[in-house]
């Protein structure tokens, strides 16, 4: 019975991350987030922070859209400006995105003394 409910703690625990993982995944979201997380971008400000190709930065902003973290604004200038930025919803990736760039360099000290 024990392992049936170490089972049941370790699905608990997994669906959350696996979830969080389905909405970060992938080489440039993260990037993306972070570079937004200075402030509000034009479309063309992201694709030579991130380093990252015009389709490319399309598709990971749409994602981000649908997931509630990333607010497009379009203003009435000629020719129209569009801008990006985090939702409330995005900005609470802080401390998510800050533990992993923590994590990170540890991780790179760790790797680079052994070689």
């Amino acid at each position: 019975m024990e392992l049936e409910h170490s089972q049941a703690k370790c699905t608990k625990k997994l669906l959350p991350v696996m979830d969080a993982l389905e909405v970060l995944n992938g080489k440039w979201k993260l990037p993306v987030i972070i570079a937004l997380s200075f402030g509000a971008r034009r479309f063309k400000e992201i694709v030579r922070q991130v380093g990252i190709t015009d389709k490319m930065l399309s598709k990971e902003l749409k994602e981000l859209e649908m997931n509630q973290l990333v607010q497009r604004s379009v203003y009435d200038t000629f020719p129209p400006t569009v801008e990006y930025e985090l939702t409330e919803y995005g900005r609470t990736l802080h401390k998510v995105i800050r533990a992993l760039g923590e994590w990170g360099e540890k991780h790179r000290e760790r790797i680079m003394r052994k070689k």
